[in-house]
Parts: structure tokens; C-alpha cells; sequence
């Protein structure tokens, strides 16, 4: 991603995830966005990506949904979503999966559109960190699809860099996978929940207060495990804490 011309407005793609099972993400996000003096829009139309059917090998099935968010989005300046494996899917997968078909173009000019939240503010606005202020110690997850498809891993830490009383500690091996995966935690639910286990031992053992991520896949995932289990630092989206500290939203990483 290059710096270009500053987008002036964006359009909140919430994804799934955020939208039934943590719309703080979304709030939070949106919150961020107009912070940095940007104009947002959520288009009501969008569903979800198609990641799903598209991983579990029904091609035809992700490109019917795929296509609900070529129609949200069209005509969009730019698109901003709370998770890099959402963000992945539509910049590395959409040209693929509307190879040769006639929406071939718009899921091209999409995909160059799409950027997930810390990649946006840092590769495309050019802002280098966020200041603001947040009493914790912190370590930080590189949730798979943002790390492997987009590249994302000093973004997040850049951002976090300028909040004052924030303590960022790195784990063993913040790259190991937490065990979500999308479909493969529906398949193979014990060696997810070993691996998530595993993720949470290595954040416990940093002494951090919260484990952050910037993928609300592996958040669920491993708030999950954390609420059935008692193992680790909370799980804590960057945009939450990001518009927390930056006194957007009230306390919420040590609720």
C-alpha cells in the first residue's frame, strides 16, 4: 500500500463477527475514524465476505455473497474493516474468486479499496502512531490472515507506541496461530482449543493485563477459552483500546 491522495470518507465494513458478536469493535472503529477527522458511512446492504463457503470449497456459494458486498461498496473511496482476515479475503481473494466472470473488474477495484483498520491508518493516512494515555501492560497477538496475507504485524505496535503508560511486552511467539481459523475450529475443535490454550500461556506469561489482536476471530476465540477456561489476559480488540485510550469510549479492557 502506498500513501496517496488522504481518503476524506469511509465506509465501515463491519464484518460478521463484529456486527453479532462484539459490535464494540464497530462502534470503537467507527469512533477512531471520525477522530482522525474522516467521514464515515455504513452502508446497511453489506453481508458477510464469503470466507466461509469460499474455504470450505464452495466457490459459486462465496461469490453469490461475495457479490452483496461488490454492490455495498461500489462507488466507496475507501473501505475500512476491524479484522485482517475479512480485509484478506477481499483484497487477495476476491480477483481470484470473480476470475472470468463480469464482476470480474469490481471485485479488482474493491479489493485495491479494502484495507484493514491499522494497515488504513498507517500505510494509507501516513500517521506513524496515536498518542493518548492508558495505564496497562499489554502483549500483542498477529492474528494469521493479517500477518500472512497482508503483511500486517508492525502496523498494530506503531499505534500503540504513542499511548502514554502502556507497556507492550512481547510473548514466546506472537505469530503462532491462536487455533481459529474460521472453519478449522469447527473441524477440529480439540486441537483449536490446544492451540488457543497454548496462546493464552504464552500472553499469561508475559504478566500483560490484556492480550491484544486485530482480528475479531481470534478474539472470540480466545475470549472464549479465557471465560470457560480462567487462562490469560483478557483479549482486547487494538480499535477498543485505541479509542479508550484516547478517551473516545469509557473503561472497558479491565471489565
Amino acid at each position: 500500500m502506498s500513501h496517496g491522495a488522504r481518503p476524506r470518507r469511509v465506509s465501515l465494513f463491519v464484518t460478521c463477527l463484529v456486527d453479532l458478536v462484539h459490535p464494540e469493535i464497530g462502534d470503537a472503529t467507527e469512533q477512531l475514524l471520525r477522530d482522525l477527522d474522516l467521514e464515515v458511512d455504513f452502508p446497511p446492504s453489506q453481508t458477510c465476505c464469503g470466507q466461509p463457503a469460499y474455504n470450505a470449497g464452495f466457490p459459486d456459494q462465496a461469490r453469490r455473497i461475495g457479490r452483496t458486498l461488490l454492490d455495498a461498496f461500489e462507488g466507496s473511496e475507501a473501505v475500512v474493516a476491524p479484522s485482517g482476515s475479512c480485509a484478506a479475503m477481499v483484497r487477495t481473494n476476491f480477483p481470484r474468486l470473480f476470475a472470468g466472470t463480469p464482476d470480474e473488474e469490481r471485485a479488482e477495484t474493491l479489493a485495491e479499496r479494502v484495507h484493514e483498520l491499522s494497515a488504513f491508518v498507517v500505510d494509507v493516512l501516513g500517521i506513524d502512531h496515536l498518542t493518548g494515555a492508558l495505564p496497562a501492560r499489554a502483549t500483542y497477538h498477529d492474528a494469521c490472515h493479517g500477518l500472512r496475507e497482508l503483511g500486517l504485524s508492525s502496523q498494530g505496535r506503531r499505534l500503540l507506541a504513542g499511548i502514554e503508560g502502556l507497556g507492550l511486552v512481547e510473548m514466546a511467539r506472537p505469530d503462532a496461530c491462536c487455533g481459529f481459523g474460521g472453519t478449522f475450529s469447527v473441524r477440529l475443535p480439540e486441537l483449536a482449543t490446544a492451540m488457543a490454550e497454548d496462546k493464552l500461556r504464552q500472553a499469561a506469561a508475559t504478566g500483560a493485563d490484556v492480550v491484544i489482536t486485530g482480528d475479531a476471530g481470534c478474539l472470540v476465540h480466545l475470549a472464549g477459552l479465557r471465560s470457560r477456561a480462567g487462562i490469560g489476559p483478557r483479549p482486547v480488540h487494538l480499535a477498543v483500546l485505541l479509542a479508550e485510550a484516547r478517551g473516545l469510549r469509557g473503561p472497558a479492557i479491565r471489565a
